[in-house]
């Protein structure tokens, strides 16, 4: 097996360490998991019986790993029919699953339901804010469980043992629009984060470093399914451009993109993800689909040995964005003992 690089390694080590040294230190370990713990505790003591059949579920019920970012039928409980009392022990329990970056790039991605509802004039599926469902699977603070905030464009998958968390993957982030065109918050970019360091690397590619990125010309649609073959990794030699042929500065932009990701996290989650990356030692490869140009459809790859990370704007002429992180072994805390 050919091993990671040292400059990747020294990569890694770097962004690690600037998670190790963000706000709460050491110190902080489980305070997360025991503040989603109580917020869970809190939302179902507040739920009347009907309610509280409908948000909870065992922990090892097949509904736990049914995850998707479509707008569809879904099983939990809708924000929509909370009690004014209820939803903001909702909300509480989203805000402590994420940083406070990712509160508000969560909060702007439902909040745009109400632009799509507008733009679509009613000729689509129902969109409406609201409609994001809550689910908790087990005892929250007891052994397992874990919980999940979803709906179109947005999925959150929580596991935890007692008030440690031990996966916050798979998850979705989605931005419909990707750039707002009117209104006011005309120009609004939800996940510029994310896109702006990929771009920059993109358009710092020699010409050789581009053809061996470029997997093909044609984007690919968004996939139908987390289980869908247009999901899944890319075989070896059709993954596009390994990490240890970039320049340092191109490697630079690739760590800022890939902390973009961790920052919607709070620091416990972010330092879950990071260990994924360290651990997925190999093949590391970065792959573009389409031209070289952001306005058109593109769509991009991070992938290596069990973790991906996938990006998508091919929808509405380059204004659609749907992406997915993805650590397999450790995904609703699969490896966890």
């Amino acid at each position: 097996m050919k091993r990671p690089s040292l400059s990747l390694a020294i990569l890694l080590l770097s962004a690690s360490t600037a998670f190790a040294q963000a706000p709460g230190g050491p110190g902080a370990e489980n305070e997360t998991g025991t503040l989603m713990a109580e917020a869970a505790r809190r939302l179902l003591g507040s739920l009347d019986d009907a309610q509280r059949a409908k948000a909870s579920f065992a922990f090892d019920d097949a509904e736990r790993l049914n995850w998707h970012w479509i707008p569809r039928p879904r099983k939990g409980l809708p924000v929509k029919e909370m009690t004014p009392y209820q939803r903001p022990v909702a909300f509480a329990l989203l805000d402590a699953g994420l940083s406070d970056k990712g509160t508000v790039t969560a909060g702007t991605t439902m909040s745009y339901e109400e632009i799509i509802r507008a733009q679509e004039k009613g000729s689509g599926p129902i969109r409406d804010p609201e409609l994001y469902y809550v689910s908790i699977f087990g005892t929250p603070g007891e052994g397992k469980w874990g919980w999940r905030w979803e709906g179109h464009h947005l999925s959150l998958n929580y596991t935890l043992e007692g008030s440690k968390i031990v996966s916050v993957t798979p998850f979705m982030f989605g931005s419909n629009p990707a750039k707002v065109a009117s209104g006011p918050n005309k120009g609004l970019r939800n996940l510029a984060a994310i896109q702006d360091p990929i771009y920059k690397l993109v358009a710092s590619l020699s010409p050789e470093q581009l053809k061996a990125a470029t997997v093909s010309m044609d984007v690919p649609n968004v996939p139908s399914s987390p289980d869908a073959e247009a999901a899944q990794p890319l075989p070896a030699g059709k993954d596009g451009l390994e990490f240890d042929d970039l320049t340092d500065e191109q490697k630079g932009l690739l760590k800022t993109a890939g902390l973009a990701y961790l920052a919607l996290f709070p620091e416990e989650g972010g330092k879950l993800l990071m260990d994924g990356l360290r651990r997925a030692e190999g093949r590391r490869t970065f792959a573009w689909y389409g031209p070289a140009d952001p306005g058109k459809p593109h769509a991009f790859r991070l992938q290596g040995p069990g973790v991906l990370i996938d990006f998508n704007d091919y929808q509405d002429d380059a204004n659609h964005i749907h992406t997915f992180f993805r650590v397999f072994a450790d995904d609703f805390g699969k490896s966890a003992k």
